[in-house]
């Protein structure tokens, strides 16, 4: 009796299908032919199909909006596939649940066994006893925010490797990003100066006797390491007792011994604090976002007409898309002609938002979640962000959480209102990027040192051969295949080996294993001693951060120490600077270098780098 049930019901159903396909088939034919009939008739028939098609599409819900590079299947959340006349390809449906994975989607369980420790060694010489009093370092950064934030942190380091004091960095108001800002309306520059002031001395401004004198400039060459400056750049300092190092960004090579790593991370992680007014606001949208939800995910899109130009990948807008996109790419002159395909292999495009949003759905994120936005111009609009709203209906960005009001201190200044989404990003549960750029590799470092919090950086170079293909797909085998492609990139510890990638995105000397977590986990540890592995005790610092924490929220970021093992165990990285070329260039860095100039021995003084051009957009452009 069951049985004859269900094949009633199942036939009922395919006769529902075969109906509602024929109503849809004969709309489109009466489209196709609508000038062969008559007038009146044509009227009739028209009124009474587009009735039964707004009666099926009241109870048939809407399938997922693509952009024309993406329309390859047809998608109904309830789980209804049609195949229509006119596309025979493999439908590829997009459930609107997650899904059940087989582990938290919201933290790592093996985060509880790492920690972020950066106090320095014994070893570790104070301002006080290395300082020289006839030494002053002025740094002028480079680029957006986070591009700036590399400067200044490897400032601080560059100074105590030369015995200098350091002028507070001036930041860079002349690039691509447009900002006014002086470092002290970005920065608490009382708290970075009092925090450092054990390590490095810094001072606000010259003295006024050393300001009398004119300051030399000079401009070293990207991964400079400690020879390199005590070589080229110590003698000039000696000479003139005030040097002024220009375009200062990822000027400092990966390659130091651990103090100085660690150097790193406590300017980086603990001294550069956001203003009050920053931290503030910042704070406002992070319980805003907590007020809808328990959990969400912060997504840094970058999809702004400039960059996509700028890296000459193509997003299937036709002959418009070209045409706009090209147009823009004239401003750089030293641009290589574009080659789209080669862009994708190697995984120098950014994701397009639907891309990004059918990752996080194959990785078992539902449509219920929660969507925090940290964009500038997205290239199409909203015709562009539809898919993924679509996939997110909860789509939230800082304008739509906050005030007009609330936002005017910071909206006419870039790296004010980035500062506001860095905070957020960091705050999120999960963070997740389409790019490879210096924001994204900031948080990835930050939220690695402070917990190992998941962080979804997407595998582009495999994911291209997934998108490319996924028309022939199932759902089931293209989520199967997100999951497995992304393992290593979602922020769990020890995914990287130490030394890969930028030292500010896997600052691997900087975390440390908790012996005595990884020994309940591992008893076998426990037998280990003659190792020379001992149990570790792991110590909060109190006090290293203050009450405020790093922006100021109640749920203070600690430092911690203790006789632990450090993951990055070697004093020199693991990997060679040329090795982790892809990992940390950005792409305006790949596309600029004049063909057949070495540039990699040059020191310039007083003088502009040779082999790139100083177009102010060029090198900052993918700087955030």
């Amino acid at each position: 009796m069951k049985v004859t049930t269900k094949r009633k019901k199942r036939e009922f159903n395919d006769d529902n299908k075969m109906f509602f396909a024929g109503v849809r088939y004969r709309l489109l034919l009466f489209i196709h032919l609508r000038h062969r009939l008559l007038p009146l008739a044509s009227v009739s028939s028209a009124c009474l199909l587009v009735l039964v098609f707004a009666t099926y599409c009241l109870i048939s819900p809407p399938g997922i909006l693509h952009n024309p590079q993406l329309r390859h299947y047809v998608s109904f959340d309830n789980g209804l596939e049609m195949e229509s006349k006119f596309d025979v390809e493999t439908v590829f449906r997009v459930p609107e649940r997650g899904g059940n994975p087989d582990h938290d989607l919201w933290s790592s369980s093996q985060s509880k066994f790492y920690f972020g420790c950066s106090k320095a060694s014994d070893k570790f010489q104070i301002a006080n006893e290395k300082t020289q009093p006839n030494r002053y370092l002025l740094i002028v950064t480079s680029g957006g925010l986070n591009q700036q934030r590399t400067g200044i942190t490897d400032a601080v380091v560059v100074a105590y490797i030369l015995n200098a004091t350091l002028i507070v960095p001036k930041l860079d108001q002349n690039s691509y990003w447009k900002d006014s800002s002086n470092f002290d309306q970005i920065f608490d520059v009382e708290w970075f100066i009092s925090f450092l002031s054990k390590e490095v001395k810094i001072v606000k401004e010259l003295p006024a006797k050393a300001g009398k004198v004119t300051i030399p400039s000079m401009r070293v060459p990207r991964k400079c390491n400690v020879k390199c400056y005590l070589n080229r750049v110590l003698p000039v300092l000696n000479k003139r007792h005030v040097l002024q190092l220009s375009k200062f960004d990822y000027r400092l090579s990966n390659r130091l011994d651990k103090d100085l790593q660690k150097l790193r991370c406590r300017v980086n992680y603990h001294a550069l604090k956001f203003t009050d007014p920053i931290r503030e606001m910042g704070k406002k949208l992070v319980e805003r976002m907590r007020m809808k939800t328990n959990h969400f995910i912060a997504l840094h899109l970058r999809f702004e007409p400039d960059m996509l130009a700028f890296s000459g990948c193509y997003y299937g807008g036709g002959e418009k898309e070209r045409m706009e996109l090209g147009e823009i790419r004239k401003r750089w002159k030293t641009l290589r002609k574009p080659n789209p395909d080669k862009g994708r292999r190697h995984g120098r495009c950014p994701l397009s938002p639907e891309e990004i949003g059918l990752v996080l759905r194959a990785l078992g994120y539902g449509s219920d979640v929660h969507l925090y936005v940290a964009s500038g111009e997205i290239y199409g609009g909203e015709e562009t962000l539809a898919p993924l709203k679509a996939l997110f209906p909860n789509f939230h960005t800082k304008e739509t959480i906050a005030t007009q009001e609330e936002l005017a201190p910071f909206i006419t200044f870039s790296s004010r209102m980035a500062a506001l989404d860095f905070i957020v990003c960091d705050e999120s549960d999960v963070f997740v990027t389409n790019n490879n750029g210096n924001m994204a590799r900031m948080l990835a470092g930050r939220r690695r040192y402070f917990g190992h919090k998941p962080t979804v950086r997407p595998n582009a170079k495999k994911l291209y051969k997934l998108f490319l293909n996924r028309n022939n797909m199932t759902w089931d085998e293209f989520s199967s295949s997100v999951r497995t492609y992304q393992i290593g990139f979602m922020g769990e510890p020890n995914e990287w080996k130490p030394g890969m990638g930028e030292f500010h995105e896997n600052p691997s000397s900087c975390i440390c294993e908790d012996s005595e977590a990884m020994a309940s986990k591992i008893p076998a540890l426990h037998q280990q001693t003659h190792d020379g592995h001992r149990k570790g005790t792991k110590n909060m610092i109190q006090g290293i951060v203050g009450a405020n924490g790093e922006h100021g929220f109640e749920n203070e970021k600690k430092d911690y120490v203790g006789s632990t093992k450090d993951s990055g165990d070697s004093t020199e990285e693991l990997a060679s600077e040329d090795e982790q070329e892809w990992f940390d260039t950005d792409y305006a860095e790949d596309l600029i270098i004049l063909p057949g100039k070495d540039v990699s021995h040059e020191t310039y003084l007083d003088g502009n780098l040779s082999g790139k051009t100083d177009h102010p957009e060029v090198e900052e452009f993918f700087s955030d």
